[in-house]
């Protein structure tokens, strides 16, 4: 058995986990380990006020299932989470108590306690998407004549054109594009996964009039810099979606009642795709999901879909005459 002094302390076993597990072995992106420092940040300091321990100070031992349940409450009832947000700040604790069963084994009690509480049930949104003039206006919202106007169209475009996610529209270098006589745009994904999406003609035409604009443009450069010249933020991008969802609103007066964020423009990419007969595998690809099964989302939120499938069905024909219930199954009914 081994040595309790050379058990590995908790602050190393945390370090190691963000250095070693999170930053080498998994590479996982920025924001990943942003979601889950934020987590043991807030972690951290509820132990702290209830246990009256230093973070430096902790044992694998006192983050027990009490402690954890009594953190997800807080998170819930004082902070505000939703329980996605809860379940997320789950995960995330799971995952470094995985690691750390492997590097100690005498809090293996401790620990398999805590992987027993469950994530909370919550009902799913419904998957937003917009309609085909409703994005049109959006995009065509910014002023070309203006330097703001013309990137703003052409990040648009791309976004509706990709279904790209904010971070990987931020991410975007001037190297990602090529146009040609087949355009496409690289983009990086989850788990620095890179996928090429076709671009179509309109958007690649977009796209070189605004890339005209940028001043000594070279392959590292930002494809979409603010007017400071540095890479735009998801904050500032959601922002400038808002600014020309406001003004596409007097176009398509609907969109004054929808709040219209980055994420909905990638399910309207992937709508519109469905709706064009493109294969789900396809858009699965076009989207960068890691398995298709992400994908089928849109399918069971497809509408249109499921009424054209049912006007398929023939309905069966039945005689006019209006049923009547015999006296007993009445009584059987009024009894229950």
């Amino acid at each position: 058995m081994r040595d309790p002094a050379m058990r590995p302390s908790f602050p190393r076993l945390l370090q190691q986990f963000f250095v070693e597990y999170l930053g080498q072995q998994k590479a996982v992106s920025p924001h990943t380990v942003a979601a889950y420092r934020d987590t043991f940040q807030l972690l951290l300091k509820f132990a702290q006020r209830q246990i009256g321990k230093n973070p430096t100070n902790l044992a694998l031992e006192d983050l027990s299932a009490a402690l954890i349940l009594d953190f997800l409450n807080y998170l819930e009832k004082e902070r505000g989470n939703s329980v996605r947000s809860r379940n997320a700040r789950l995960a995330a604790i799971r995952a470094f108590l995985k690691y750390a069963a492997h590097k100690d084994f005498s809090a293996l009690a401790s620990i398999e306690q805590v992987l027993a509480v469950p994530t909370k049930r919550c009902d799913k949104p419904v998957l937003d998407f917009l309609t085909k003039p409703e994005i049109d206006a959006i995009v065509s919202a910014p002023d070309p004549t203006t330097w703001v106007g013309q990137r703003d169209r052409a990040m648009l475009a791309l976004m509706y054109n990709t279904g790209a996610r904010v971070s990987e529209v931020a991410d975007l270098k001037l190297g990602d594009i090529v146009l040609g006589s087949t355009s496409v745009a690289r983009l990086k994904g989850k788990g620095r996964k890179r996928r090429s999406v076709p671009l179509w003609q309109q958007t690649a035409a977009t796209l070189r009039l605004w890339i005209r604009r940028l001043e000594q443009p070279d392959f590292t450069s930002a494809l979409f810099p603010s007017s400071f010249g540095k890479p735009m933020t998801r904050s500032s991008i959601a922002r400038r979606l808002a600014v020309a969802v406001n003004n596409a609103s007097r176009v398509e007066p609907m969109l004054l009642n929808r709040v219209v964020s980055p994420h909905i423009i990638r399910h309207t990419t992937a709508m519109h795709l469905l709706h064009s007969g493109v294969d789900i595998s396809v858009i699965a690809l076009w989207l960068g999901h890691e398995s298709p099964a992400t994908t089928y989302i849109y399918l069971s939120a497809d509408m249109k879909m499921k009424e054209e499938a049912l006007l398929r069905l023939q309905p069966t024909v039945v005689g006019t005459k209006r049923f009547k219930a015999p006296d007993d199954l009445l009584a059987f009914l009024k009894g229950l």
